[in-house]
């Protein structure tokens, strides 16, 4: 089975990815840690990455696109893929939907998490991120409850910022919402719940 994953920054959707992972065997796939995977290991496609991404530049959709091709015909995408993070735009989803048709694997759900914009800037607002260990925690935490060391603020945690990523993901992911309803892919789930309480919903929208 073939997911994709919509939802804002904040909403959940990395939590509902793992859970899928564990008790299902998916290949979670982030083009982000696909990226910065193939910049690691020099692949010929990470170093065309790499040539934009030092320069500050987005890297171009048929880079990308090549990279998910790549990574999705590997022996652990057989049972199935979460894509997290791709597509970003209804370009991208086309030629996606593209290259899963090539290889027969076609999508089988477009989920989207959806949480109000002020829950999530609450959400991320009150984040906080041990300076020592990494843990991430909230603004209840005095110290770091795994290794007491010093909860901070991240800069992209304050509101401004946190409003600004918003509005670019409503920019940009309201046409990738349409398409998919458009191809009858599109399942939307309440994510403002707790975790378990999302995941049963989603495991019944999958038909697991």
């Amino acid at each position: 089975m073939n997911i994709v994953l919509l939802g804002a920054p904040g909403a959940g959707k990395g939590t509902q990815a793992k859970k899928l992972v564990e008790n299902h065997s998916y290949l979670h796939l982030s083009t982000g840690d696909l990226l910065r995977a193939a910049v690691r290991n020099q692949t010929p496609l990470g170093l065309k990455a790499k040539a934009f991404m030092d320069a500050g530049d987005l890297v171009p959709d048929d880079l990308i696109i090549n990279m998910v091709k790549e990574r999705i015909q590997e022996d652990d995408a057989k049972n199935g893929v979460i894509f997290d993070g791709f597509p970003r735009t209804a370009t991208q989803a086309v030629a996606l939907d593209s290259e899963l048709a090539e290889l027969g694997q076609p999508l089988d759900f477009a989920i989207l998490v959806d949480v109000n914009k002020e829950v999530i800037i609450g959400r991320l607002t009150s984040r906080r991120t041990c300076r020592e260990c990494g843990y991430i925690g909230s603004d209840a935490d005095a110290s770091c409850p795994k290794c007491s060391g010093e909860m901070y603020q991240r800069d992209d945690d304050n509101e401004a910022t946190v409003r600004n990523r918003l509005d670019v993901y409503e920019r940009s992911t309201a046409p990738l919402i349409d398409y998919y309803r458009g191809k009858e892919l599109l399942v939307t789930i309440d994510g403002d719940r707790p975790v378990d309480d999302v995941y049963a919903d989603l495991v019944k929208a999958l038909g697991l």
